[in-house]
């Protein structure tokens, strides 16, 4: 059986620079800094007060009315999660149940869901009772824990905050009945969830994905193991739109944040007899790991991106010099960019310097497993309006940084873009996407 050609028809997002992907397409192109003081918590004590925290939205405003109770159970990155996959589908022009049960347009058992999860932290005002009961002395006892504080504690706790529940929340609100999974590698989820999910309608066992990534970081048990490992700069507290510098000599670490990014994948056959929109083609995905043994640091020759990439512009059949346009993952993490670039060096050799890298995170933070799908839905807002933003804070690029960083907005003819992403843990991953210019089918 042939392999089906898949497309993008649909980008959801939402993020520090708004509450859909339009608000963060203008928000990049006009380089304004989503990153501010922290005020989810008070982060007294913080090394690093800053976030990336999305505006105010009701998520009830995203819910059929008959599900509208099943909110008291949903964490924030669910909430999250949910917002961008109603943006996504209604930009496809599909017609799901949750969108109108009236009018549905495709079959659920043909439609796939796969969304990348973090670490979900829960609320410590939802523990807080459970806890103070259970001190003897002054310290905390885990016998006392186990006969009365979980007594405090809601049965059904523990459901908002399994990653599964991303899939499951907007899965049962869209019914959405094909195969569905849930990543969980951190940053490199988003990328992961998009690359499998286009290889489930790619053999034919689904018409339709949604696929992408959430998380929401902006929480205090999240943001102090971050500022433990030193990931979070503790420089420029007062100044956050300069805080997070991707390949820049300057840079001190990360600014870590929320954020959803999901997109509408199809076979193309199907897109074409309905006749919609089609933002670009997914025509190349890889991954590795990387080994290196201090895991909250990439490794140093960067050979996990390496790998990555390799596999993905091999899938996609291309060489280095055809890409126009590279996404990396870029923290912001001085030891993690370096080997970043050295990993796409090695790989794209001399073709490197030329082509045109717009790092991200120095405007949405890094939004951990949404990262990645959040940067998807740029470069394929960049392939359809034909241009590169500036980036932003790469006032002095890094010394062995060979990367071709834009630090002025250009007008580019984008046909390939690659999007690129590690974690902490190791885990790399990569995305290759083509423009779509109506041409026939191979």
């Amino acid at each position: 059986m042939a392999s089906a050609r898949v497309v993008i028809t649909g980008l959801g997002a939402i993020s520090p620079l708004g509450l859909t992907a339009s608000d963060m397409w203008e928000g990049l192109c006009a380089g304004r800094r989503g990153i501010g003081g922290i005020t989810a918590f008070d982060p007294v004590g913080f090394s690093c007060k800053l976030a990336g925290e999305v505006p105010d939205y009701k998520i009830q405003s995203y819910l059929p009315k008959s599900y509208r109770k099943a909110a008291k159970l949903m964490s924030r990155d669910i909430e999250l999660a949910v917002v961008a996959s109603d943006e996504a589908l209604r930009s496809s022009g599909l017609i799901t149940k949750g969108i109108d049960a009236d009018k549905i347009n495709v079959d659920p058992a043909r439609v796939a869901i796969n969304l990348g999860a973090g670490l979900i932290s829960c609320d410590l005002v939802e523990l807080g009772p459970a806890v103070a009961v259970s001190v003897t002395d002054g310290r905390f006892d885990i016998q006392k824990w186990g006969k009365e504080g979980l007594e405090q504690v809601t049965p059904l706790w523990l459901l908002k905050y399994l990653p599964n529940m991303l899939a499951c929340h907007v899965g049962i609100i869209h019914d959405i009945q094909g195969p569905s999974n849930s990543i969980t590698c951190a940053e490199a989820s988003g990328h992961l969830a998009i690359g499998e999910a286009a290889q489930i309608i790619s053999r034919g066992d689904s018409d339709v994905a949604l696929a992408g990534g959430a998380e929401a970081k902006v929480n205090p048990i999240v943001m102090i193991r971050q500022c433990l490992l030193k990931r979070a700069t503790g420089e420029n507290n007062d100044e956050p739109a300069s805080a997070c510098r991707p390949f820049d000599a300057d840079a001190r670490g990360s600014v870590f944040g929320e954020g959803a990014g999901v997109v509408v994948l199809e076979n193309l056959e199907r897109a074409r007899e309905r006749r919609v929109k089609i933002y670009a083609e997914v025509v190349g995905v890889g991954s590795s790991n990387s080994i290196n043994p201090a895991y909250e640091h990439l490794e140093a020759d960067g050979r996990g991106v390496q790998i990555a990439v390799e596999k993905a512009l091999a899938d996609a059949q291309i060489q280095p010099d055809d890409l126009d346009l590279i996404v990396p993952h870029g923290t912001g993490i001085p030891a993690d960019d370096i080997a970043e670039a050295r990993g796409l060096e090695a790989v794209l050799g001399e073709a490197v310097k030329g082509i045109a890298v717009w790092p991200t995170k120095s405007m949405l933070s890094n939004t951990g497993a949404a990262s990645g799908a959040l940067d998807v839905v740029a470069a394929v807002c960049a392939m359809a309006e034909g241009k590169v933003p500036a980036a932003k804070n790469c006032d002095r690029k890094a010394d062995d940084c060979n990367l071709n960083i834009i630090k002025q907005a250009q007008e580019m003819d984008i046909r390939y873009a690659l999007c690129s992403s590690y974690t902490y843990g190791g885990q790399t991953a990569a995305v290759v996407l083509k423009r779509f210019d109506g041409e026939t089918a191979d």
